[in-house]
């Protein structure tokens, strides 16, 4: 297998958050890459080459978790601020907000047919809320601690959640009881994810452990222990192949499942990895970290079909260790050590490709309630220009930037009109013609 694979490499860097990104997310239109910090914004990257970026602000607190929606037309970010916000990522930088718990919202996620939303907090709740209505649904109350994460499975039948209660829950989401309690952790239960098929779960924790159980069976059936401190997220590769995970020990790893192993070490950030994510395609792959930086890398390593992978894995479908998430009934856990075959990938050129884009800041719509400073505003076109206290000189830029954005719609539009207009007089034109002509034959 590692004869076939092309390592990673770096395709471009993202600099504008002023504080530690703690949350990423790939719009699955392919064409944006969403990011939150503790800077209290979230950042909407667009992936054009030379396009701009945008920073929205709102929450009054630390950003914790950010989602698209399954269309992309929404990104819902939760906060320490104790609220969730519904974005539109686009010019007219609207959101909409609501308290969603007591205490600070730890995480955010659509249901995959994009009518629920799930949030985990510190006040001990998972809490499930339409989107539609914009309202609460019903509340999962069994957690003892701070829960940090909770996230639907693919066919929105079970809720995952995990916590500081060093528990990971299994809900069902018709009868709201939780249906299974995995307890196996020395520390706090980081994160949790499913699996695409929905069979299986991972959960990663704060004692560096990562482990993925088959829902089936109920059994632990990989154990990863290579990151040398807490992992913070992790995000399985479409094809369910993979997995990176984000460590505070300031690496990214990549897994390969089928082989049970280790593949890539990745040193690209300065201190901890808060958040890593797969693009929707697993094309590429998105890191942020305590440096304030997000990195954006292309796979290269998932050259091959999932079915030619599947091929090659057929004959290996006996429950021999290591056991392997295609094993139905594995003997017992295995525990993954980091082996010196893994691949340490250091980036020297911070980015080979792109320059730091054009931040165009944007607030609330002047229809909202508030903004997440106090300080000097400028209003164009229906948008407020958020000018922190320190960034005053560049109010101009930004204005003419919208201003600018403006204009080429107007320009598009006069153009629309002036062609539309030339037909109407080619038209006339020839209606004329036609008259006369027939006037001549008559005489």
């Amino acid at each position: 297998m590692a004869s076939v694979l092309e390592d990673p490499t770096l395709e471009r860097h993202f600099k504008g958050h002023k504080d530690a990104v703690t949350c990423t997310d790939f719009n699955p239109n392919r064409k944006q890459l969403a990011s939150g910090s503790v800077d209290m914004s979230l950042m909407i990257w667009n992936l054009a080459p030379k396009a701009r970026a945008f920073r929205f602000v709102g929450h009054q607190d630390v950003i914790t978790g950010l989602q698209f929606s399954p269309s992309g037309n929404l990104v819902a970010t939760s906060s320490k601020d104790r609220t969730v916000r519904l974005w539109t990522p686009s010019m007219k930088g609207e959101s909409t907000v609501f308290k969603a718990h007591t205490a600070p919202v730890r995480s955010v996620a659509f249901s995959h047919d994009s009518q629920r939303l799930v949030t985990a907090s510190d006040d001990k709740s998972v809490k499930v809320w339409s989107v539609h209505r914009q309202c609460f649904v019903y509340s999962l109350n069994q957690h003892t601690n701070w829960v940090r994460c909770a996230r639907f499975s693919p066919d929105g039948r079970l809720i995952a959640s995990c916590g500081d209660d060093r528990t990971v829950r299994l809900w069902d989401t018709s009868t709201k009881h939780c249906i299974n309690c995995f307890t196996d952790y020395g520390g706090s239960a980081t994160f949790v994810d499913f699996y695409s098929s929905g069979t299986c779960i991972a959960s990663s924790g704060a004692d560096s452990s990562l482990k993925i159980w088959d829902l089936r069976t109920n059994k632990l059936i990989q154990h990863y222990q290579v990151h040398s401190a807490g992992i913070n997220s992790f995000s399985f590769h479409p094809s369910n192949n993979y997995l990176i995970s984000g460590s505070s020990d300031s690496t990214v790893k990549i897994l390969d499942l089928l082989e049970g192993r280790l593949i890539y070490t990745l040193h690209g950030h300065k201190g901890a990895v808060i958040t890593v994510s797969f693009s929707r395609a697993g094309d590429l792959f998105a890191s942020g970290g305590a440096d304030s930086q997000v990195l954006m890398w292309r796979t290269n390593f998932d050259t091959k079909s999932y079915q030619d992978v599947l091929q090659q894995h057929s004959r290996r479908s006996t429950p021999d260790p290591p056991p392997h998430v295609t094993d139905i009934h594995p003997r017992g856990p295995h525990l993954h050590h980091p082996q010196p075959t893994a691949i340490q990938i250091s980036p020297t050129v911070a980015d080979t490709q792109s320059t730091d884009p054009h931040v165009i800041e944007l607030g609330q719509s002047v229809h909202s309630t508030t903004v997440s400073w106090h300080n000097t505003s400028t209003v164009t076109q229906g948008f407020i220009i958020i000018v922190p206290p320190s960034h005053h000189t560049s109010t101009c830029t930004q204005t003419v930037s919208v201003l600018e954005e403006r204009l080429t719609l107007t320009e598009d539009k006069l153009k629309e009109c002036l062609l539309h207009q030339s037909h109407i007089l080619s038209d006339c034109l020839l209606v004329c013609v036609c008259v006369y002509v027939n006037m001549c034959v008559c005489v």
